[in-house]
């Protein structure tokens, strides 16, 4: 037999051997006094004499990550999931039972253990075991090494292996709880009123996307897992809901990278009466509210950078950041006017030698470039504001520039982790850019924005004056714990199926 074999054959041979001893196997209950990361909490600073004087008793259970054994001196080191704590196992301290069963215990089971607190002669915090109870036997043996390649596999396949083993990991997915949090408390004590809106869609709209498709056998309808849900979210300003938010799961049919996962979470909102300058000053306060309530700080490190999400942010116009790069770039000023007609860009691009869509226009092809050659440096966080208006279909113009609509993005780290805009309210101008949209989804655009006639006919109601903003909390949580693919902070990103 190989040496895993060996393992498993053993692990099931001693578990045997536990039901021998009279012990349930999977017994219903263990009720505990603390947990490990309750008792390093309190007596983690308690000197080995006060330990002694007070004698404090506890019952606490955890899985085995290490087993030890100095002649009539056995250790065992259990961990609740955030923390490890050392327990002391002598023959002549427990039940004969109990000195049993310890013999069958491998790594990774889980027990119950009841006891007292003391400190070794190295100083290190233990539970002196006076009784020990099996919970659960660890059949598969924990992982040796936990490092390289195919450990990164292990961890994103098989996510409890990873929490069992790296007490980063549930750091990370405790920070993003914590982010989610601070975002509810931010928004709920700004009169945000918190909805759900559906996830399976008639239209997939709110976004440029191409979305995932099912269907529904009791009404023979054709639906679409949303990609956004910002039609629905105006419905209900347009309701009067006057301050609406949804920390929603949006999904999209396109790539996998470090930066995207096809299922994410996005927090985003609308606020009447309002316009996108005023969400670039509410977002910067958001983030470092958030950040200090997440991290308990306002600056965090990402890889060899130290980010501050203190306010004021760097503010800069789209078309200035790739005029400025490409001027750069080429050793000579490039105009604000080249940029507007789709050949003069097309052949800058050509001359930067970045790559474009076919048939792509201008504004398109402006975005390209911006993300070629500017978004890797966008390090602090930037909003780049003012963007074409043939790539942003529900965004309202700017009254000075028609080609110009009033929308942002927020970088930081290099990573894009808001969009908003001043929201298009004119029916006849948004049906105008529908009609566009579908056009190109005639051309082969399958990311073009699809008719939607019951928005129009909401925004005949009267849409009033509003910003909205989309937020990714996954990219966020990216930032906020130096991880630096999405899949680290997405307990289960979806992975391609793995041949057996």
């Amino acid at each position: 037999m190989t040496n895993e074999t060996d393992q498993l054959a053993q692990r099931r041979s001693n578990m045997a051997k536990v039901g021998r001893l009279g012990r349930a196997l999977y017994p219903h209950a263990f009720p505990c006094t603390d947990t490990i990361a309750a008792l390093i909490d309190r007596h983690g600073t308690q000197t080995g004499d006060a330990l002694e004087a007070a004698q404090p008793k506890t019952t606490t259970a955890g899985r085995i990550l290490g087993i030890r054994s100095f002649g009539k001196a056995n250790f065992l080191v259990l961990s609740d999931g955030r923390l490890r704590l050392q327990v002391y196992v002598r023959k002549d301290s427990l039940s004969e039972d109990d000195f049993s069963l310890f013999k069958l215990l491998d790594l990774g089971d889980l027990v119950g253990v009841e006891g007292k607190l003391f400190r070794t002669r190295t100083n290190e915090l233990t539970i002196w075991a006076s009784r020990i109870e099996f919970l659960a036997k660890c059949l598969s043996p924990l992982p040796e090494k936990w490092h390289g390649l195919s450990d990164v596999e292990i961890r994103y396949r098989q996510r409890y292996l990873d929490l069992i083993v790296n007490p980063e990991a549930r750091h990370v997915f405790e920070v993003r709880s914590r982010v989610l949090s601070g975002l509810r408390d931010f928004m709920n004590a700004r009169q945000y009123l918190e909805v759900e809106t559906p996830m399976m869609q008639s239209i997939a709209g709110g976004a440029l996307a191409r979305p995932f498709t099912t269907h529904h056998n009791a009404l023979d309808l054709d639906l679409y897992l949303r990609i956004a849900p910002e039609l629905y979210l105006k419905r209900l300003v347009v309701g009067g809901i006057e301050r609406v938010y949804e920390i929603n799961r949006n999904f999209r049919n396109e790539g996998i990278s470090t930066q995207h996962n096809p299922e994410f979470t996005m927090l985003e909102f609308y606020q009447a009466f309002s316009d996108y300058r005023d969400l670039m000053d509410l977002t910067e306060q958001m983030l470092s509210e958030v950040a200090r309530h997440a991290t308990g700080s306002d600056e965090v490190a990402f890889g060899t950078h130290q980010i501050s999400f203190a306010a004021p942010y760097a503010r800069v116009s789209l078309r200035s950041a790739v005029q400025k790069a490409a001027s750069a770039r080429l050793g000579r000023t490039i105009e604000d006017g080249t940029l507007r007609v789709r050949e003069s860009v097309a052949e800058l691009a050509s001359q930067l030698e970045v790559d474009i869509p076919l048939d792509a226009p201008a504004g398109k092809i402006v975005l390209v470039l911006f993300e070629a050659l500017c978004e890797a440096a966008l390090i602090q966080p930037t909003f780049v504001y003012d963007y074409p208006t043939e790539i942003s279909p529900l965004s309202k113009q700017r009254a000075d520039d028609p080609e110009t609509v009033e929308r942002f993005e927020l970088y930081a780290g290099g990573l894009e982790i808001a969009n908003a805009f001043s929201e298009l309210n004119d029916p006849a101008e948004q049906r105008r850019r529908f009609e566009a949209q579908r056009q190109n989804r005639q051309k082969g655009d399958l990311e073009a924005h699809a008719m939607d006639e019951d928005y129009l006919r909401a925004l005949e109601y009267g849409l009033p004056p509003t910003a909205g903003e989309g937020i990714g909390i996954d990219r966020l949580v990216m930032l906020l714990t130096d991880s630096h693919s999405i899949r680290d902070v997405i307990l289960f990103p979806l992975m391609r199926p793995r041949r057996e």
